[in-house]
């Protein structure tokens, strides 16, 4: 016996609204956190890191940023809603977390960069 395909709930929204709702908001996450992690990095000192583990960490940012940069035009130029791959968004996961542990290493080296510009850091 077959069973009748479901069809959409038009209560729902359009396809692809939902994904939309939770993808978004995590993509700008995403974003913020490199935007933070690349602001850190500018008042970053020695001892907290190195000029070359700076320099590595930066890089990283920067590729991720522009992985991200990229699978947004890709979402929006598609005419279907179209999700990520884990594999995509785990390493800037990783990424989000190492930012986290830097400005966490900052602060407990007495460096409070947020401070020094007035609140909010500048993105």
């Amino acid at each position: 016996m077959v069973s009748p395909v479901p069809q959409p709930d038009p209560a729902a929204g359009p396809p692809g609204a939902l994904l939309n709702q939770l993808l978004e908001p995590l993509l700008q996450d995403f974003s913020d956190s490199f935007e933070r992690g690349l602001f850190l990095l500018d008042h970053c000192p020695d001892p907290v890191l190195d000029g070359q583990q700076r320099g590595a960490f930066r890089d990283r940012l920067e590729r991720a940023r522009a992985e991200l940069r990229a699978a947004r035009a890709l979402r929006a130029a598609t005419p279907a809603p179209m999700a990520l791959e884990m594999a995509t968004i785990t390493p800037w996961h990783e990424l989000l977390v190492e930012v986290w542990s830097l400005s966490a290493a900052l602060r407990a080296a007495g460096c409070h960069p947020d401070q020094e510009q007035g609140g909010r850091h500048a993105p």
